[in-house]
């Protein structure tokens, strides 16, 4: 009998979204398309090193909850997918298959997704939490649509291939890469037949990976402007200079559900703000730890 009160999650993966997503992260941007053209069974170290731990998926997943149905949508006869059948099935996941829609190679399972969870909490009312894995900005209707309907919505989607808008969506969203156990890859540079836009002449310059595919700020500093503002909001919410780090925390979720002080390399919140010490004071003389921003001292 389901205790009253308890969360119950339900959980749907954009298969392919997240394979190709991590195959491109770890071994360069676009390099999925690549490989699959001339075969990818002539790179089984790449695909080695981009292997989705679904287990550590379904078990983050499960930390919101007990999991009450759990979907993975793909090809299945494809083979990058087939392998892993087996883990799935371990795992009590549902295999919904889907064949590619047209030459392009588009088998929406965008739209299949959306259309399931949508059904699923008219079907199942006590459904408190659903989590989509899959980063493509198609599903910012379907979070949502979630929302209005009154269910916590949980994004998870990998670095560098994750819609921004789809994060400011959700009430919740992590990277793969910041899930515990995930192991985390530089991407090799790009060979010099590979295509792409050509240096200028006479200048060398270095591209990061997450700069080539989305252009974005610096994930530090962009932290730290979230950090002032949630601050600034809380101080001028309560009259007060020192806030609890937790409701500070609380507050840059809320602004920014992507922000996770792991996936910043920090082991906890208070790790994060002590690295911020040119921007807050951080009062750790007690249980409960308070936080100011500097130019309130």
């Amino acid at each position: 009998m389901t205790e009253l009160g308890a969360a119950r999650v339900a959980v749907y993966l954009d298969f392919d979204n997240i394979v190709i997503s991590r195959y491109d992260q770890v071994n360069g941007r676009n390099s999925f398309q690549r490989d699959k053209a001339k075969g990818l069974e002539e790179y089984p170290d790449r695909l080695t090193r981009a292997t989705v731990d679904v287990g550590a998926i379904i078990d983050f997943a499960s930390s919101f909850g007990t999991l009450v149905l759990t979907r993975a949508y793909a090809d299945w006869s494809a083979e990058i997918n087939a392998a892993y059948r087996g883990q799935l099935v371990g795992r009590a996941v549902d295999l919904v298959q889907l064949f590619p829609a047209a030459a392009y190679g588009k088998n929406g399972a965008d739209i299949r997704l959306a259309v399931d969870a949508v059904e699923d909490m008219f079907r199942l009312p006590d459904l408190t939490h659903v989590v989509i894995v899959g980063g493509d900005s198609d599903y910012i209707a379907l979070a949502q649509r979630c929302k209005r309907l009154g269910r916590y919505v949980v994004g998870i989607g990998v670095a560098g291939s994750s819609s921004r808008m789809l994060a400011a969506a959700c009430d919740e969203f992590v990277t793969y890469d910041a899930l515990p156990g995930i192991p985390v890859f530089e991407p090799p540079p790009p060979a010099d037949d590979e295509p792409g836009p050509k240096r200028r002449s006479g200048r060398k310059k270095s591209v990061e990976p997450s700069e080539a595919a989305d252009d974005e700020p610096d994930p530090q500093v962009a932290a730290t402007g979230l950090l002032t503002r949630a601050l600034r909001i809380g101080m001028e919410k309560d009259d007060a200079d020192w806030l609890h780090n937790s409701a500070v925390k609380a507050q840059m979720k809320r602004m920014d559900p992507s922000f996770s002080e792991k996936s910043l390399g920090f082991k906890s919140f208070s790790e994060f703000l002590r690295s911020r010490a040119e921007v807050v004071d951080l009062d750790e003389s007690s249980t409960t730890r308070m936080v100011r921003l500097k130019d309130k001292a």
